[in-house]
């Protein structure tokens, strides 16, 4: 309940600012935006019943029919999204704020529909501050699929940011300060290390910073991300003290490639240690190490090197109609002393056919295929059908201030 009165009162003041600021222009602007969307489908086998809408691998089961039964309809509207972007002129360049959120609950309000924050943020000249994709991300390699939260290989993630563009345009470069210890889940730190007992502790923020160098052609990105992981032991003593830290990194090379005005390739391959929060569906950062010999810390943290690969493919048949094909996957080199049912392999694919029957309409249909690997050999798998139907609205407001 604090959080969305927060949200409203944000959305509030923005509104305020846009109408209600006094500058030397004679315009500003304000777009109501979003779409309706409903999902309909049918979940073959299992998976974590707070994600029935969704095709996450995480969430697969760790153990036979952990989830069971099988077989189960879903309808949702979580996918649902409402934005308001405004436009102020200022001495110094155009103000630009953005509120936008959709009802798909995570966090404490896993599978709730509920108000999410996706974008909150202003941006002027080159500077940005709130909440955006981390540059460490593309957004473009997203793939035009129906299944809300997407391929497992990919960079995807929105984090609090300061953003600094020293490029924009065909060459554009991006620098960025980024709020550490964060997920997509809206987690803690805890929920993102298999050390037990700790606490996190951050002294420095994450950076990030890509360069992109796009034409007709399509684009190539190279992103880069470093973090410094610290953890403090909150049941250290004498005699035992398992406090500690890494460096975690990643690089990430995406690309779209648009063959001719019905074909494109949309794939990506990010590698690191310790950047699983930064992938749209991975889990821990930080693993256990044994080391018996050291009586006072007999385990270690260590950022866990991952490996994300994604590529699909897109097909307009007509204007109104295409298909989209791809495949996904997500690898971890867990520890030694990871637990069984730790997460080591996610695979994700997809085939998708869209129809846009008319201006603002969307009406899709989906096969969705994943499997899990846990680290001890158990395997996981899930098969759905969805059903998506949208309708995009957006409406923007002018005001001339009086001579």
């Amino acid at each position: 309940m604090k959080l969305k009165i927060q949200l409203l009162s944000v959305f509030l003041l923005m509104t305020v600012v846009t109408f209600a600021q006094d500058d030397t222009s004679k315009v500003r602007s304000l777009e109501v935006y979003g779409f309706l969307m409903t999902d309909a489908g049918y979940n073959v086998d299992q998976i974590n019943p707070n994600w029935f809408d969704a095709l996450r691998v995480t969430k697969l089961p760790t153990s036979p029919n952990q989830f069971a039964p099988s077989g189960n309809v879903f309808f949702s509207i979580r996918q649902s999204r409402l934005g308001v972007r405004g436009w102020i002129p200022t001495p110094i360049g155009e103000l630009k704020t953005v509120f936008e959120f959709d009802m798909f609950g995570v966090g404490v309000d896993e599978g709730q529909t509920t108000m999410r924050p996706r974008h909150l943020y202003g941006e002027i000249g080159k500077w940005l501050v709130g909440q955006t994709n981390t540059p460490f991300m593309d957004g473009d390699v997203f793939p035009n699929t129906v299944e809300y939260w997407g391929p497992t290989g990919i960079v995807f993630f929105r984090n609090i940011q300061i953003r600094y563009a020293a490029m924009q345009g065909e060459n554009e470069l991006f620098l960025a300060l980024e709020r550490p210890g964060a997920s997509a889940d809206q987690g803690t730190f805890s929920g993102r290390t298999e050390l037990d007992s700790v606490k996190g502790r951050f002294p420095l923020p994450d950076f990030s910073a890509h360069f992109k160098k796009s034409g007709k052609w399509g684009h190539v990105q190279l992103a880069g991300m470093l973090r410094y992981i610290k953890w403090e032991d909150a049941a250290k003593s004498a005699t035992r003290d398992i406090s500690g830290s890494v460096v975690g990194w990643g690089l990430h090379l995406s690309s779209v490639l648009n063959f001719n005005k019905m074909d494109a390739f949309r794939g990506s391959v990010v590698y690191g240690e310790g950047v699983e929060n930064y992938m749209n569906d991975a889990p821990v950062d930080v693993g256990v190490l044994h080391d018996p010999a050291n009586v006072v810390t007999p385990i270690k943290g260590k950022a866990l090197p991952v490996l994300g690969v994604s590529a699909y493919v897109e097909h307009y048949w007509t204007d109104m109609f295409s298909t989209t094909l791809g495949y996904s996957f997500t690898h971890i080199s867990n520890t030694d002393f990871a637990s069984p049912t730790a997460y080591k392999m996610g695979q994700y694919a997809t085939i998708t056919f869209v129809l846009t029957p008319f201006k603002n309409t969307m009406v899709a249909t989906e096969v969705q295929y994943g499997k899990r690997d846990s680290f001890e050999g158990f395997s996981s798998h899930a098969t759905k059908i969805q059903f998506s139907f949208k309708y995009n609205f957006s409406q923007v407001f002018y005001r001339k201030k009086s001579s």
